[in-house]
């Protein structure tokens, strides 16, 4: 069954790993972070373990991406299999870990199919920034199984105490265990696994800070450590009673049986807490995000209830998935009141059902319980949903319909279902509760049915949702179908239009997403960015100083404007732009690359050479610094150095006219003019229009002696310049020499 559940997921989500990475937090986890492009180095693991201020504290995350880039490369089919790879083996982990606490096979084996199957998982599965929903599930799930382990054999040591107990005879206390009062707490290695496995759980998503509770939960259905115990008594406690006579309060045996439980999850309710405040410490650095919003606490209450609502309807009907859901700001008295009325009443009636059907109050609990992390309760998100958030709370709902049809076909009471019978081998499901009802044969093919359809169709829907994950225009342009008003999709679409070259188009979609949300400072960079390939510098400054406004920590929006104030040939305020994005973004390799340039603009070669050096230093695949690097050594004389990086700047992007004309320059230095000439009439392929190359290459001509062509190299440069100042005294000076047989005087090449 696990095999098969393995090889059936995989199968579902195999077309993932022929998508490309979507530009939606992508680029700021995988494409554009130099972190992570540099691989598994020293230098990348002090990063990720750092409070970077990137993202929220994940190091084992990005150590994941690290190492995925040092396998793969910058190609996404390595990161998208990875993640499949991941959430197969947590749909796996999943039914052994319900098969071990219960014991019903086919129960856990349907419970852990929807989970996998599932629509809602397409975004934690396909979004390669989502590694940490399927990492920490991981090792979230890892900590439960041990834990689980370990639950059984404390049972197990309860039990013999009280044989014992009963027979007069005396068992030696164990090593490794701690007395406190009435309170028994045992050091096992299972218990060590599942603390190591929580720990590395937090540090792949903080969403895990809400596990001490489901263990908590566990403890009470299936496992029933509440209601029997390893107190030593072996009478479950008859009511949650107390009494108080003549003063004096009387807790029943509730009480003494849960507080152990507390007792012994210290350490990861402490592990929880300081993930809560490393958490604190790093949130909301990525400016691509939709952004923390401050809203009042009662609409913070409103958005909550309207999220569970609203995550239960997707949960059994996954219709108009998206990625974001925005939060329109205010809802109506309807809407809210309908959201209420829906978990208020599941609460109330969960509560009412789950004194005989534990199984209610577990699964109900663990999907509220573990969604509060990101409910938004405490601080919201532009986005208030998001169907990634229900990658783990998702199981405790699985639980409710596949348990309640069970029960529901049996037409029995849950204490009339099953009956324990005590083994004194095998797993938590054999010592604890094995059905030995026998149903019927038509209730077990009815079940079948009905389970086999629903994991079916969730197959069939999750295969459709998958397919709009194979790229970013796809991706957004459903989602502007999906959703309404929502910025976010448009401003998404239109950079990839604008990456296709659609530059009309992606400025269209770029001002829509600014009249839904005018101060969207990310929609006015990216804005700017448009009318700079049109050629409209003004209007890209006044759109870069807007998003300043706005944002005024956004590292991207200073190193654009001063980028454009160089262009303008206003310098030293370009330098204050870029220096700026610097002190917010000291790791911002484009800015150094930016600064470089202004520097040498104001012959301050040594100060550029070294800013190239850093933006290479943080991106060794930046082609344009390895670029921009030659051209300053050249200029210094350092011209083996400089042909170096110009080549490794044709190797990473080698369509770069701009590069194969200087890099025949330097050859030409050298006197390696067959090799210039090749890369010349490289860059004229490349760029037909290109006058400065064609003044390069009848240089080049001329050097061979080919006189007459390289006069009609001169003449097309002028043709296409005709203010070309030295393609005009090239010419002039080998028609003189032409004309009285003396060598022309020195050739001028244009870099």
């Amino acid at each position: 069954m696990a095999l098969l559940l393995a090889l059936v997921t995989l199968a579902l989500y195999w077309p993932a790993t022929s998508f490309d990475f979507i530009n939606y937090d992508d680029p700021t986890f995988v494409t554009a972070n130099a972190h992570v492009q540099g691989g598994l180095s020293w230098e990348g693991v002090k990063w990720a373990f750092g409070l970077n201020g990137g993202d929220y504290w994940h190091p084992l995350t990005w150590l994941s991406l690290m190492l995925d880039a040092s396998l793969f490369g910058q190609r996404a089919k390595g990161f998208h299999l990875t993640n499949v790879a991941f959430h197969a083996v947590n749909g796996v982990m999943l039914f052994l870990l319900l098969r071990m606490l219960t014991g019903a096979l086919w129960r856990s084996v349907v419970v852990a199919a929807l989970f996998a199957l599932h629509p809602l998982r397409v975004e934690s599965v396909a979004w390669v920034t989502e590694r940490k929903d399927v990492l920490s599930g991981c090792f979230g799930l890892l900590a439960l199984i041990c834990y689980a382990r370990y639950a059984e054999r404390r049972m197990q040591n309860a039990e013999c105490r009280m044989q014992n107990a009963e027979s007069g005879s005396q068992q030696p206390t164990p090593p490794l265990t701690f007395h406190v009062s009435r309170f028994t707490f045992h050091v096992s290695p299972f218990y060590l696994l599942s603390l190591c496995f929580f720990f590395c759980g937090l540090m792949s998503k903080a969403m895990l800070v809400t596990w001490p509770f489901v263990m908590l939960l566990l403890d009470y259905w299936p496992l029933k450590r509440m209601q029997n115990a390893e107190t030593g008594d072996p009478q479950p406690p008859s009511r949650f009673t107390f009494h108080v006579s003549r003063f004096t309060p009387h807790v029943s045996r509730f009480t003494f049986h849960v507080v152990p439980l507390l007792f012994e999850k210290i350490p990861f309710f402490v592990l929880s807490g300081i993930s809560c405040v490393l958490t604190s410490l790093t949130e909301g650095g990525n400016p691509e995000m939709s952004g923390f919003v401050a809203e009042p606490a009662l609409l913070r209450l409103q958005n909550a209830l309207v999220a569970y609502a609203r995550y239960l309807g997707k949960s059994f009907w996954p219709v108009n998935l998206a990625v974001p859901y925005m939060n329109p700001g205010h809802w109506s008295g309807l809407e809210v009141g309908g959201s209420m009325l829906l978990v208020v009443g599941a609460f109330i009636a969960v509560l009412w059902l789950g004194r005989r059907r534990p199984y209610l109050l577990v699964g109900w609990c663990w999907f509220w319980g573990t969604l509060i992390p990101v409910i938004g309760l405490t601080r919201g998100w532009g986005s208030f949903m998001a169907d990634r958030f229900t990658y783990l709370p998702s199981i405790g709902l699985m639980i409710l319909p596949v348990w309640g049809a069970y029960e529901l076909i049996q037409g029995k009471a849950a204490g009339g279902v099953e009956r324990e019978e005590r083994q004194e081998r095998g797993s938590v499901g054999h010592a604890l509760a094995r059905s030995t009802l026998h149903a019927p044969r038509f209730t077990l093919i009815l079940l079948s049915v009905a389970g086999g359809a629903a994991v079916g169709l969730c197959a069939v829907v999750t295969r459709h949702q998958l397919g709009y994950w194979q790229d970013s225009e796809t991706l957004f342009r459903h989602v502007i179908e999906a959703t309404e008003n929502n910025h976010v999709a448009y401003n998404n679409l239109a950079q990839a239009v604008l990456e296709d070259g659609q530059i009309d188009q992606a400025l269209g979609l770029y001002l829509e997403a600014i009249r839904l949300k005018p101060d969207y400072a990310v929609a006015h960079n990216n804005l700017g960015v448009a009318l700079d390939q049109k050629g409209q510098t003004d209007e890209a400054i006044r759109h870069f100083q807007e998003a300043i406004h706005y944002k005024p920590d956004y590292a991207a929006a200073y190193n654009n404007l001063g980028g454009d104030l160089n262009l303008k040939g206003q310098i030293d305020e370009g330098i204050g732009q870029l220096q700026a994005a610097l002190r917010l973004r000291p790791d911002y390799a484009d800015a150094h690359n930016n600064l470089g340039i202004a520097l040498g603009l104001k012959g301050q070669i040594d100060q550029a050479i070294y800013q190239y050096q850093e933006a290479l230093r943080l991106k060794p695949d930046h082609a344009e610094a390895h670029y921009n690097l030659g051209a300053a050594l050249d200029h210094k004389g350092q011209t083996d150095e400089a042909i170096r990086h110009y080549q490794e700047a044709l190797r990473l992007k080698p369509d770069a006219a701009d590069v194969h004309s200087n890099l025949g320059i330097a050859l030409g230095k050298r006197g390696q003019t067959d090799e210039a000439i090749r890369h010349y009439q490289e860059a004229l392929r490349l760029k037909p229009g290109y006058a400065e190359a064609h003044n390069n290459l009848g240089i080049a001509f001329y050097q061979q002696g080919r006189k007459a062509e390289a006069i009609q190299q001169f003449q097309e440069a002028l043709r296409l310049k005709p203010d070309y100042a030295d393609a005009r005294r090239n010419l002039d000076a080998v028609l003189a020499a032409k004309a009285d047989s003396s060598p022309p005087p020195g050739l001028h090449p244009q870099r």
